[in-house]
């Protein structure tokens, strides 16, 4: 893979913070090291001296003195070396990505911590798109893509999808503007990734099939473009066994994952983490050295030390509780829609995540109808027109999380929303 054509004349210029460098030297040296070097504070005049955080099964994660001095300092952009250990033999085990043996320049897979995967995706876009570049997405979308999207001047392609994701042959067609020749060459702004949300995707829950992604992967190889895999849903899959993801498929190294704790750890310890070919990982941890520096070395010894206490099988079973939750609330609301919305409205059971995307009969755009009248009978959803790609584009869709709201409240809420579908048609 020629990684240097994806890489924006910005992100090629970083440089390595050297400061940075020697922190990482210090945290790695011999405590015979004598350093003169570090612009770090002394941990001994910080106020926090231990830590005890109770989990739910009554066990406990502890910080002793020693350990709290080293969660309070300056640690390494990528994130610390226990944390990413773990993470690496988690990606190992859940995808047994085909790179891992690689050699750096070949894709090696690579690991950085991020402050939650929205740094890690807003590094990664700044990283590959210049102004006018074309890439390819499926909308609706997570308006916080869109949102980091837009004012890097890029050209968003919306590639057609249904309740089982992208459609690969419209992805197809989209693709045939551009010759072999084209992709050959780089020239006539072929795309230069595709952004897809594989698991429960945000708004419409829809998650792509195997076959689909396998044929999806090998237009990305066929084009040459690289596949941005956000997953924050993955462990939010209702029925096992979980598919393959891209970057279990990956064998040229052109996929970028993004993964979180934030749905089944904790969304505000904003931890995520970002796997990739090591060339792309490396640009964005100079990306952090001069931004966030970090992502907060507390947080990160609060997960590790979690992580490190219940083992891989701990956290698959703490996730498996997760899991049966969400499915019981998901249900819960099939039940309520299925109660209050038969003939008013459309809608498909997700297989993961927190949304159902539900299509108002009769209505051409939920916009006033969800801002003001659901409003007013005290009902709160997101209108669809929020996820497009031109958000001022109408939407006859909603969009309703079943992550917070009791099972009572789900049937209460869609039958006020029933009233206000009748009075509006």
């Amino acid at each position: 893979m020629n990684y240097s054509r994806f890489i924006t004349a910005v992100s090629a210029a970083r440089k390595a913070s050297p400061i940075r460098v020697l922190t990482e030297l210090m945290q790695r040296s011999p405590p015979s090291l004598i350093s003169l070097a570090g612009g770090a504070p002394n941990p001994n005049t910080f106020p926090f001296k231990t830590a005890r955080i109770t989990i739910a099964d009554g066990t406990a994660v502890e910080m002793g003195e020693d350990l709290m001095k080293r969660a309070l300092q300056y640690s390494a952009s990528a994130g610390i070396p226990e944390l990413l250990s773990w993470l690496k033999d988690l990606q190992k085990s859940l995808h047994s990505p085909p790179t891992v043996n690689y050699s750096p320049d070949q894709g090696q897979m690579e690991i950085c911590v991020t402050t939650g995967s929205q740094e890690g995706l807003c590094k990664v876009f700044e990283m590959l798109i210049n102004p006018g570049d074309n890439i390819l997405l499926d909308a609706p979308t997570y308006p916080g893509t869109l949102a980091a999207l837009r004012p890097l001047g890029c050209n968003i392609i919306n590639v057609p999808s249904d309740q089982h994701g992208i459609i690969p042959e419209a992805l197809k067609e989209i693709l045939s503007r551009w010759s072999p020749e084209d992709v050959k060459n780089h020239c006539n702004n072929v795309p230069k990734f595709l952004y897809t949300i594989p698991n429960g995707g945000n708004p419409t829950g829809t998650s792509l099939t195997t076959d689909r992604k396998k044929k999806i992967y090998q237009l990305a190889r066929q084009y040459d473009f690289l596949v941005v895999e956000d997953d924050p849903y993955y462990f939010l899959q209702f029925d096992k066994p979980w598919p393959p993801t891209f970057l279990s498929m990956d064998i040229d190294g052109r996929v970028i994952r993004t993964d979180s704790f934030s749905k089944i750890l904790s969304s505000g310890l904003r931890i995520g983490f970002l796997t990739g070919p090591k060339p792309l990982i490396d640009r964005v941890i100079l990306h952090i050295q001069v931004s966030t520096m970090h992502t907060s070395t507390f947080t990160q010894l609060m997960i590790t030390q979690l992580l490190q206490q219940w083992g891989e099988k701990g956290f698959l079973e703490h996730v498996g509780r997760v899991v049966e939750f969400y499915k019981s609330q998901r249900d819960a609301m099939l039940v309520a829609a299925d109660k209050w919305l038969k003939g008013l409205a459309d809608w498909y059971s997700p297989a993961a995540g927190m949304f159902l995307w539900i299509k108002i009969k009769g209505v051409s755009d939920t916009q006033q109808l969800i801002m003001e009248r659901a409003l007013q009978k005290e009902v709160l959803l997101v209108p669809g027109g929020a996820f497009n790609i031109d958000s001022s584009h109408p939407s006859s869709h909603v969009r309703a999380s079943f992550s917070l709201s009791s099972p009572a409240q789900m049937d209460q809420a869609f039958q006020r929303l029933a009233e206000l579908i009748k009075e509006a048609v």
